[in-house]
């Protein structure tokens, strides 16, 4: 197989075999006289196999002991292994088909029913009225909390509860009105530098670390938010999670 063929077949983009074959999970196979990559069957299963742990949360040392454990197993065992993923996948997508069935059953969805009653409470404590920024942020955490494994959703509300003490909650409805303040205002605002980084001091080390661990350090992610944040809101996100990078 050619490198487009098992791409295919895999269900992923050739440049993200590129990817694979560069952070070394996936070996390069042998090359023909013309120079093109011959990729045989193993080497689809071990593609298929990455493709599925990386669905299912795991880091890229992760990925890569899970890898070295298959480098001395048959096929077969690969096989067995990929289709224990794949078990283990189906239960994470029907956990999450069940949850929103159970939404779709009542009659009348409010905001704060999409969450556990937990997670209503602290949403409802942080949630600054009148402030767009906080109507985003309960949005998005409503979603993460919706989509998320329940053990996930859990460690989520862990790292948000400190946020939820009396001088910090006040700290953060203050930030807010000042992100809300910005709606209108150029990156180069003076503003910016110093909302970013009290920004980055008001979360919790540890949900700093979750934060810089879990967004791409190229912070492409920014573009999705591209319709919701002016140029200096952007570049307040910019350069906070820049801080936070670099303080984890």
């Amino acid at each position: 197989m050619r490198i487009g063929e098992i791409a295919a077949l895999v269900g992923v983009s050739t440049r993200t075999v590129r990817y694979y074959h560069h952070v070394g999970l996936l070996p390069e196979p042998p090359r023909r006289p013309n120079g093109y990559r011959e990729y045989e069957l193993r080497d689809a299963v071990v593609l298929a196999r990455i493709r599925r742990l990386a669905e299912l949360g795991l880091s890229l040392e992760e990925l890569r002991d899970a890898l070295a454990d298959d480098a001395g197993k048959e096929l077969r065992e690969v096989l067995l292994d990929l289709d224990a993923d794949l078990a283990r996948e189906q239960e994470a997508i029907a956990e999450r088909r069940r949850r929103l069935a159970a939404l779709l059953e009542r009659a009348d969805l409010r905001p704060g029913w999409v969450v556990p009653s937990d997670a209503a409470d602290v949403l409802r404590d942080l949630h600054a009225k009148g402030s767009r920024f906080a109507d985003v942020d309960r949005d998005l955490l409503m979603l993460m909390n919706l989509m998320a494994d329940p053990a996930d959703q859990e460690h989520v509300l862990a790292l948000m509860r400190p946020l939820t003490e009396p001088d910090r909650l006040a700290q953060g409805h203050a930030l807010y009105r000042r992100l809300d303040a910005l709606a209108r205002a150029d990156a180069d605002d003076p503003r910016v530098p110093a909302l970013a980084a009290e920004l980055a001091a008001h979360l919790p080390d540890e949900m700093a670390r979750a934060v810089a661990g879990d967004l791409p350090g190229d912070q492409r992610w920014l573009e999705t938010l591209s319709g919701v944040l002016s140029p200096a809101q952007a570049e307040v996100f910019r350069l906070m999670v820049t801080e936070l990078k670099e303080r984890a």
